[in-house]
């Protein structure tokens, strides 16, 4: 199999006020809670850094590993084409930390039917939330159509060329739970302390 996991880590959090990916929720942080979910796919994930580099390394220590982005200020296309220059060849299961919670069991099943279905090098999956529900992260990108994202044009540009674009119907509510903003944040600690996280 030829997928490796990404988080997307780079971002300087401004609206959050703190360093998004250390977040805490519970006994850990946001960035711990999606290395684990990836875990099942990928047991060394790359993250990539950037506003926060440092603050990140020193947490995670060993958990994972750990590139800067010296363009993170341009956005996350900047760390995709990082990510997709340091991975050549190999499809990509790309997880913004911004949505932390996601379960290992979604991920789990991501990586499933992308395998079952043939591991499509021009192809694009995407989580959705129920049949017609809203399409969420992470989402799996094939190496050739992740070949031809160009810089500066954002992820879901690929999306139009992807041959096929599939989406799988999950039940995992965390899929489209961003967290972005104190209030975001607090709310994500509740879902947490009620057991739905």
């Amino acid at each position: 199999m030829t997928l490796r996991a990404v988080v997307l880590a780079a971002g300087e959090s401004r609206r959050l006020g703190e360093p998004k990916a250390l977040a805490q929720l519970g006994p850990r942080c946001a960035l711990e809670h999606l290395l684990s979910a990836l875990a099942v796919v990928d047991p060394s994930p790359l993250v990539i850094t950037g506003a926060h580099d440092s603050e990140i390394r020193a947490r995670l220590g060993s958990l994972a590993d750990c590139l800067a982005n010296p363009h993170w200020s341009e956005g996350r296309t900047s760390g995709v084409l990082l990510a997709r220059a340091t991975l050549p060849s190999r499809d990509l299961l790309i997880a913004p930390v911004d949505v932390p919670l996601v379960a290992a069991a979604t991920v789990a099943h991501l990586a499933q039917a992308w395998h079952a279905a043939g591991e499509p090098e021009l192809g694009w999956l995407a989580p959705r939330l129920g049949e017609q529900g809203p399409f969420g992260h992470p989402v799996i990108v094939g190496r050739t159509l992740l070949a031809t994202l160009e810089d500066g044009k954002e992820l879901r540009s690929l999306r139009e060329r992807a041959q096929p674009l599939e989406f799988l119907a999950v039940a995992d509510p965390a899929i489209v739970d961003d967290l972005d903003t104190p209030a975001d944040l607090a709310r994500l600690r509740r879902r947490l302390e009620f057991g739905r996280g």
